[in-house]
């Protein structure tokens, strides 16, 4: 097979769903149907935090950072998976697809850092309730969000960086509908050994130490809240922190999934194996944003007291 150089090759191929076309209507649907609720249902949260003076607390603020993360994580990468679906082999550009593949990881690897700070915010809001605002002080809960963000976005220009030095096989064709540092990898032409230890390292950090904070986290609020006498109070204390450990769930659950699923190896079952792939990476970079707002709208009192007051002064406000 021939190698081509970075300054040679001038795109990538993305095949998608090319070999199913009768699902691509079907997704394209799909997608952008659940790509408009994730705007709205994020920016709704974001507006009620915003305007609610009474949500103005460390645990708003760090929901507001993953609402607008959800929105730029999808952004950056559901329209060129909606034109996926319209077009047969969809042609990204070399920079092109280095710069959203940048932005998917700087947003993903930030998610992952934020949700394991949000979960040492409930530990100190469960397990040290007297000293939540001294320790949970502004100057404090800023700098752990824009901490997580600087991490990710770090992350992801090493990543980049990486990945942009390959030579590429001349085989340009990646049988993906986003653009993913791994399905690169699989491109290269030559030894990949640092970009696997460096993989290895980012995963490291911006994905085990976060589990393995929140769930150090966890056992001890589990802890406490097991020593609070009053069943009133065990449910008052649970229901702070039930909504992300929701979102965690299902969050780190379907990365697990995607990336530690069995690869089918006969050829008979590689068309079943494309249709899985993509519903995982739909599962993986749309539906978990979707789902985040509704998790902490339905299931948080303070929140669904805010949307009606907000909704209410909008009404009053048409009335007159």
């Amino acid at each position: 097979m021939g190698r081509t150089n970075d300054s040679v090759l001038r795109e990538f191929v993305l095949t998608g769903l090319s070999a199913h076309p009768e699902l691509q209507t079907v997704f394209f649907v799909l997608v952008l149907c659940m790509y408009l609720m994730i705007l709205l249902g994020n920016g709704v949260l974001i507006s009620v935090i915003i305007c609610d003076s009474h949500l103005h607390t460390p645990m708003y603020f760090f929901l507001c950072n993953l609402s607008f993360l959800d929105i730029c994580y999808t952004s950056s990468s559901v329209p060129l998976i909606l034109d996926s679906f319209l077009t047969v082999r969809k042609r990204v550009s070399f920079s092109g697809y280095m710069v959203q593949m940048f932005l998917s990881f700087a947003m993903g690897a930030t998610e992952c850092i934020l949700l394991g700070m949000m979960a040492l915010d409930r530990y100190v809001a469960i397990c040290y309730p007297l000293r939540y605002p001294v320790i949970m002080r502004k100057s404090a809960y800023v700098p752990m969000a824009a901490g997580s963000w600087a991490a990710g976005i770090v992350d992801s220009v090493v990543q980049t960086s990486l990945a942009m030095q390959l030579p590429f096989c001349a085989d340009n064709v990646i049988n993906h509908f986003v653009c993913e540092i791994l399905a690169i990898l699989k491109l290269a032409c030559a030894d990949i050994s640092i970009n696997v230890i460096s993989m290895a390292g980012s995963n490291l950090m911006v994905l085990v130490i976060p589990l393995l904070v929140i769930s150090i986290s966890y056992i001890f609020i589990v802890a406490t809240i097991l020593r609070i006498p009053s069943a009133e109070g065990k449910h008052k204390a649970f229901s702070t922190c039930s909504a992300h450990l929701t979102v965690v769930i299902v969050f780190f659950v379907t990365i697990f999934f995607m990336y530690a699923k069995p690869k089918s190896k006969s050829s008979a079952g590689t068309d079943n194996q494309d249709i899985i792939d993509a519903l995982i990476s739909l599962l993986y970079g749309v539906m978990t944003p979707m789902l985040n707002p509704l998790i902490y709208s339905l299931r948080n009192k303070d929140v669904k007291i805010a949307v009606r007051n907000m909704l209410g002064r909008k009404n009053f406000s048409d009335g007159i």
